[in-house]
């Protein structure tokens, strides 16, 4: 296999987390909505029927930790993650994309630690059968579990992102690096904004 295709490859890997991802976010949505609207009919049932559906407070807490677990891997796709960049806006492009790349491991490895402990949790509830302390007596490993999940999905993709920005950095392709795990300018979110824009008003007038 040719440097160039295996370049290729890596890019298609890439591609494909990037799909899988944005449709984890979608599912993960979903979920979150699901949690607010059981939350708003508990609301309703206790305020008018007297009589409550019970576990709300409890389950949407599970909604939002494997939600956020699984909407991790998009967002950091997406560059969404926050960096201080005060200093980082007066580097050479050369430094920049140096300082991507040390951003990017330092990310990776404390997910990779995060995902291990949390693993460990998991297993633990697992092993001992634990349940929550409430009238629904959740086995506590089926949530933890998904959490992790998102989190193992997360450690993937930040894998591949390495790979792949690694391979631009030792063959100088310095943009490919920005593309992959710079800090977004303040012109791409200008013009992400008004893409958004447009797709409302053109989503409008049909």
């Amino acid at each position: 296999m040719k440097p160039s295709d295996r370049y290729a490859f890596v890019s298609k890997l890439l591609a494909w987390a990037t799909s899988l991802s944005r449709l984890a976010i979608w599912i993960a949505g979903g979920l979150t909505l699901a949690s607010a609207i059981y939350i708003s009919a508990d609301v309703i049932t206790r305020k008018f029927f007297s009589f409550s559906l019970g576990g709300s407070d409890e389950l949407s807490g599970y909604a939002f930790a494997i939600s956020i677990s699984w909407a991790l891997s998009f967002a950091t796709l997406q560059r969404a993650n926050i960096r201080i960049d005060a200093l980082y806006q007066l580097m050479p492009v050369r430094i920049s994309a140096l300082l991507d790349w040390i951003a990017l491991v330092c990310l990776g490895v404390f997910i990779v630690f995060l995902t291990y402990y949390a693993g460990d949790v998991a297993a633990l509830s697992w092993a001992n059968n634990s349940t929550a302390n409430t009238i629904l007596a959740t086995p506590l490993w089926i949530p933890q579990y998904l959490w992790v999940a998102g989190l193992a999905w997360l450690c993937v993709v930040l894998a591949l992102m390495l790979l792949r920005s690694s391979i631009a950095l030792v063959t100088g392709d310095l943009e490919t690096v920005r593309e992959i795990c710079g800090i977004r300018s303040t012109k791409e979110e200008a013009d992400e904004e008004a893409l958004a824009g447009e797709r409302m008003v053109l989503g409008d007038s049909k």
